[in-house]
């Protein structure tokens, strides 16, 4: 007889000032196996007194509390108790947003509405989907590292014989901490254009982009269709629709259909990039859940592009890197604040002779593709 092994369920702490909300929530949470109540309070000062004793695996935080508001909360929990945390938020603020990722939340969910309509209860039951994936996030104290050195990993590599034309980036769980530390740590005239995934709803990108706008030396916008990308300028893809670049180094916006759930998709941006740049750009994966952007930083390692990877010691989930790592998809595979230096150094070394330049640091992966 073959053991089946039991799947102890996650536990959850409610912090929500509604009680009609924290009512269907508890109620929702209690009914689903995966997960386990332990309290539903209705102030953060409470959640914060609570935590370090019930050791909660995640925590569902409303934003405006009574007293001391939820992001106020998520940033004392994150220093003194790393926790998951999903703020679930009156309405889709994309500033509010923003802010609650910088203190440290995982996610951010827009509170149902018409709770006892059937819309209503299946977004309580989205919530608690959310709170089980977020559930099994290794986090780590205040989770921002924004200016933490970490020390250099593995052996020496030989620099990549590229040209760079285009910079393209993807993310998604913690990704606009990491583009923030990422694209923060590179000039205002960086000398080529920058395209950007991050997986979010499309209601919140404009706000995501204004954001890393005040975060980063270099403008950064929603990108446009047919817009041309330029030098210094981050070109953000927006919601629900897919970015590509065109023979032109225009921008191309899709509407076609999701790839791995995914619309905005990383794996359909990496892929138009070898397409057009083929060996003249570097492809960069950060931290994300899933698997997406994987293939297509293997279309541009495979096209002789030079493809980076964030190390799992800095990742907030390392799914997408890590798919990528396994599929020989990456060159190099670096702890977050060491990626910004070495693209600066790429770029700078393309002028020189091949000959002439020093070894770049970092951890190599197998350079075999499956």
């Amino acid at each position: 007889m073959t053991n089946v092994p039991v799947i102890e369920p996650r536990s959850v702490l409610v912090v929500e000032d509604s009680a009609v909300l924290r009512h269907l929530l508890s109620h929702s949470i209690r009914n689903d196996p995966r997960l386990r109540l332990v309290d539903a309070v209705e102030s953060a000062e409470e959640a914060i007194r609570l935590v370090p004793h019930l050791r909660p695996d995640v925590i569902s935080m409303d934003v405006c509390l009574p007293g001391m508001d939820g992001l106020e909360a998520t940033r004392s929990i994150m220093t003194h108790c790393p926790t998951p945390i999903v703020i679930v938020s009156d309405a889709l603020d994309a500033q509010v947003s923003m802010n609650a990722l910088r203190s440290g939340a995982l996610a951010v969910i827009e509170k149902p509405r018409g709770l006892t309509s059937d819309a209503g209860r299946a977004a309580v039951r989205a919530i608690t989907t959310q709170l089980y994936i977020m559930s099994q996030v290794p986090v780590i104290r205040r989770r921002l590292m924004m200016a933490e050195a970490l020390p250099q990993v593995g052996a020496m590599v030989t620099p990549w014989p590229v040209q760079p034309r285009l910079l393209a980036l993807a993310a998604s769980t913690g990704g606009p901490r990491a583009f923030a530390q990422v694209l923060g740590a590179l000039p205002v005239d960086f000398p080529i254009p920058v395209v950007v995934v991050q997986h979010m709803g499309g209601p919140f990108m404009e706000g995501f982009a204004h954001w890393l706008d005040q975060q980063v030396p270099m403008s950064v916008s929603v990108a446009s269709h047919g817009e041309t990308l330029r030098p210094g300028h981050v070109h953000v893809a927006p919601g629900d629709r897919h970015l590509t670049v065109g023979a032109g180094g225009e921008a191309i916006l899709m509407d076609t259909p999701p790839v791995q759930g995914q619309r905005q998709s990383a794996s359909i941006l990496f892929s138009s990039v070898a397409r057009v740049f083929g060996r003249n750009a570097i492809g960069v994966l950060m931290t994300g859940m899933g698997e997406d952007g994987a293939q297509g930083l293997g279309d541009m390692r495979r096209a002789g592009a030079y493809t980076i990877t964030e190390d799992r010691s800095t990742a907030v989930i390392h799914g997408m890197p890590g798919a990528a790592e396994r599929s020989g998809a990456t060159c190099i595979s670096l702890p977050l604040p060491e990626i910004a230096p070495h693209v600066a150094r790429i770029i700078a070394d393309s002028a020189v002779s091949p000959d002439m330049r020093p070894p770049l640091p970092g951890r190599q992966p197998p350079r075999n593709m499956t």
